[in-house]
């Protein structure tokens, strides 16, 4: 049996629920398929504010997408520490900082040109 393919938006969609599940704050999305020689489609980018909480959220998002989509992500980096987790589902790219990490490395700036969405969060 084939596996379906599965949508960027639909990824994008049940990432963005995971993250809100556990309130990860400030949440972007890159859309980097304007620019060239790009490693994905989309970044997105949150925050939490402990070791704890960004390892809740990565766990949030993969559960969450393990069950929606049946999708898990090719590659992960950074759960050791927690300061900055990588988690690569290909097209989409997944950066969850601390908030000091995500000033330091600024990648909103890096990837200055890319088209950025605000997600908007109720709490």
């Amino acid at each position: 049996m084939a596996k379906e393919k599965i949508s960027a938006d639909q990824l994008i969609s049940v990432i963005l629920s995971g993250i809100e599940d556990v309130k990860g704050k400030e949440i972007n999305i890159l859309d980097l398929r304007e620019i060239d020689n790009t490693v994905c489609d989309y970044f997105i980018i949150c925050e939490g504010t402990s070791n704890t909480q960004v390892n809740a959220i990565v766990n949030s998002i993969q559960k969450k997408v393990s069950k929606e989509l049946k999708d898990k992500p090719w590659h992960t980096e950074g759960e050791d520490n927690a300061e900055w987790v990588l988690i690569d589902y290909v097209n989409v790219v997944v950066h969850v900082f601390q908030k000091h990490v995500r000033e330091y490395y600024d990648i909103e700036s890096l990837w200055g040109d890319a088209k950025t969405t605000v997600i908007e969060t109720s709490y």
